[in-house]
């Protein structure tokens, strides 16, 4: 199952930001904010993090929002939509549709109207039909791609999409969309397009969706970045360190391209060959797993090393990691092909402790994970981080890799 690109797009994507902790109604004054460095060019969105891009309840922790405009195709009928989750773990843009106002066109094929099923790493799942739109990222051009516009009023829902969110006005979503920009350029490839049983795309016929269908690289949902005209061959995530652990928010940059601009040219990181899943290896605790970079996750997510060491919480947020003190940690972080190596030291707090604060930004957070390493969003503050896109060049290499 690991030589297959489904592993990473149906399971290695965003971890939902649900009741776990709380950014207000705690004790003490929250922390200050942080403002990274200043990037100008067409090439670059501001990401903040529980900052000015985001909205929502007090419930989220370490969520990166960014601002996507987003057009009828080809015309001037534009709408800039903020609470878009800047997730490097997943390929593609997904918009609720309570939250768009201008109209696209539909995306068929021979078998009918083409809908889509996305089921995240924590089980939830995004339906809704894939639709055309011209979207725009930062100040470059407008870019005419099919999008999902996530509606769970759209026909019947197949049974693998049974927990589909219901949109942003659901307290346990909180967005308004995923903006997905890592390693591959398409959200299923070559799978979708030879095989119509891969349970991602469906061909709906009135209201009726059960019917998986084959569907063509041109008409499945693709990473906007790989679209760009110039660009394209990938981003880079630069959010600042976060001074003791944790902020009120942090504000940073998503750059677009490597090394096709003065502000975007690679200097001082070490390139990571990940494989056709995104996959590393993470190896700790003298263990290897399959390691990933993901700013969709909001925390660390790894086996405990032992119970004493890093307890989990009491319930409610027994997924979190309660240490009795601040715990200093290490993994060594290998490429697919066994190298380069290079060590990862790493810190995690008790995130009750923290979730009790006034606070919605943690550097220091982690929580269970069975068989992977998941470098969520604290993996990113204090770095830039390169994600390049597969079957694309820059200094760094081709890609799929990650570099830091």
């Amino acid at each position: 199952m690991k030589s297959s690109k489904m592993v990473v797009y149906q399971l290695l994507m965003l971890m939902a930001f649900s009741g776990c902790g709380g950014s207000g109604g705690g004790s003490g004054s929250p922390a200050p904010s942080v403002t990274g460095p200043s990037v100008a060019g067409n090439n670059v969105m501001s990401v903040t993090v529980n900052g000015s891009l985001c909205s929502g309840g007090t419930s989220d922790v370490n969520k990166p929002c960014v601002s996507v405009t987003v057009c009828s195709p080809g015309t001037g009928n534009c709408q800039t939509i903020n609470d878009i989750i800047l997730d490097t773990g997943s390929y593609g843009l997904r918009i609720f549709s309570q939250a768009l106002s201008v109209p696209l066109t539909q995306v068929s094929n021979s078998s009918g109207s083409i809908a889509e099923c996305i089921v995240f790493g924590d089980g939830s799942a995004l339906w809704g039909p894939v639709q055309t739109a011209s979207v725009i990222l930062g100040n470059e051009t407008a870019v005419q791609i099919p999008i999902q516009v996530a509606d769970v009023t759209f026909g019947s829902l197949p049974s693998a999409c049974r927990n589909a969110s219901a949109g942003p006005s659901n307290p346990q979503t909180q967005y308004n969309g995923v903006l997905g920009v890592g390693l591959f350029a398409q959200d299923c490839g070559t799978s979708c397009v030879n095989s119509a049983n891969i349970g991602m795309y469906y061909a709906c016929s009135g209201t009726t969706c059960n019917n998986g269908t084959a569907v063509s690289l041109s008409s499945q949902v693709i990473n906007p970045v790989a679209a760009l005209p110039h660009d394209n061959n990938g981003v880079i995530v630069q959010l600042p360190a976060v001074p003791g652990g944790v902020a009120s928010s942090v504000s940073g940059s998503l750059i677009l391209g490597i090394g096709t601009q003065s502000n975007n040219a690679p200097s001082g990181v070490t390139a990571y060959g990940a494989d056709q899943a995104a996959e590393f290896t993470t190896t700790f605790s003298g263990t290897q797993y399959v390691g990933l970079l993901d700013t969709g996750s909001n925390g660390l997510f790894f086996p405990s090393p032992s119970a004493t060491k890093l307890p989990a919480c009491p319930s409610p947020n027994a997924a979190w990691y309660c240490p009795p003190a601040v715990t200093d940690l290490s993994a060594t972080n290998s490429g697919a092909g066994g190298s380069p190596s290079g060590v990862v030291p790493f810190l995690i707090g008790n995130a009750d402790s923290l979730f009790s604060t006034q606070n919605g930004v943690f550097s220091e957070v982690g929580g269970s994970a069975a068989n992977s390493f998941d470098w969520g969003l604290p993996f990113f503050f204090g770095r830039s981080v390169f994600v390049g896109i597969d079957g694309t060049s820059s200094s760094l290499g081709t890609g799929p890799y990650w570099a830091y």
